[in-house]
């Protein structure tokens, strides 16, 4: 089935919450390496969705995934209230599913630490998924900043957006089909997210489901990739990936050692049992 987008949230499809008292009804799942400077203007702007979630405030649980930071992103988790785990492995699927594995929510959502998320976030995602007809989607993302070079690389991305449906910003599904696809990819150094969506696509395909994207409430991107590698670095990285792809998928791999993981050594290609890398989930005291 082909993607959709929704339009502003209509309230008559709402769910109510219908979690037990004190269950949250959606998990927040932030993946977080080293996010000190970043995860407290995203933990604001989850404050005012949660204050706007029409479901109840406590309905949603905040999950961080520590990815074996070194800095101070695991106190201002416990200070901000949040759901802990800790992750040493470094895939970034590894530490979504982390998280996903302590949240407690019926539906789930994914989101960078770097990112903000938009005030209507969770009813956005509850309108969309309480209609029945879709399955996953996404919020689509606005640049923090424009140039020239980064609104090249952003209208190279659009055609594909429109054509396969998947976006990216805040990824939500339901906690019953993360399980039934199996989470994401944890033999992925990278597009695990574009797998997920497509997994969860030919899910939907069997039950008459699609995609959607809930441009209503698009979350805000960081540009600190542009702002270490340069504004036109996006749009060269996506024509030597492709190269790399056809012709060199080793150095494909060593460039998303250095431009995903800062060529972090410690990187587990091919990863055991997550229970091996992660420990329980901890509320903040």
């Amino acid at each position: 089935m082909s993607a959709s987008k929704t339009k502003p949230s209509s309230r008559k499809h709402l769910s109510r919450n219908d979690a037990p008292l004190g269950v949250p009804r959606l998990s927040l799942i932030i993946p977080a390496h080293n996010e000190e400077a970043y995860l407290p203007r995203l933990l604001d702007t989850v404050d005012d969705a949660r204050a706007q979630y029409l479901c109840r405030s406590e309905a949603v649980e905040v999950v961080v995934a520590d990815n074996a930071s070194t800095d101070s992103t695991r106190h201002v988790a416990r200070r901000r209230g949040c759901r802990l785990v800790y992750v040493e492995k470094r895939i970034i699927a590894a530490v979504r599913n982390a998280g996903a594995s302590v949240a407690r929510g019926q539906l789930f959502a994914f989101v960078d630490a770097d990112a903000r998320i938009h005030p209507d976030t969770f009813n956005a995602i509850d309108c969309a998924l309480a209609t029945g007809k879709v399955v996953a989607g996404a919020t689509g993302v606005k640049l923090e900043r424009m140039s020239l070079g980064i609104a090249v690389a952003y209208m190279i991305m659009v055609p594909m957006v429109w054509a396969t449906g998947m976006d990216t910003g805040v990824v939500f599904c339901r906690r019953k089909d993360f399980e039934t696809v199996g989470g994401y990819n944890e033999g992925r150094l990278f597009a695990e997210d574009v797998q997920f969506l497509m997994d969860l696509k030919r899910l939907g395909r069997i039950r008459r489901q699609k995609l959607t994207r809930v441009t209503s409430a698009k979350a805000i991107a960081s540009a600190r990739k542009f702002d270490k590698y340069g504004d036109w670095h996006y749009v060269w990285m996506m024509f030597r990936s492709l190269y790399w792809l056809l012709l060199s998928p080793c150095s494909l791999d060593k460039f998303a050692l250095t431009y995903w993981y800062d060529n972090h050594t410690a990187v587990h290609r091919i990863g055991g049992h997550k229970a091996d890398h992660t420990r329980k989930g901890e509320p903040s005291g």
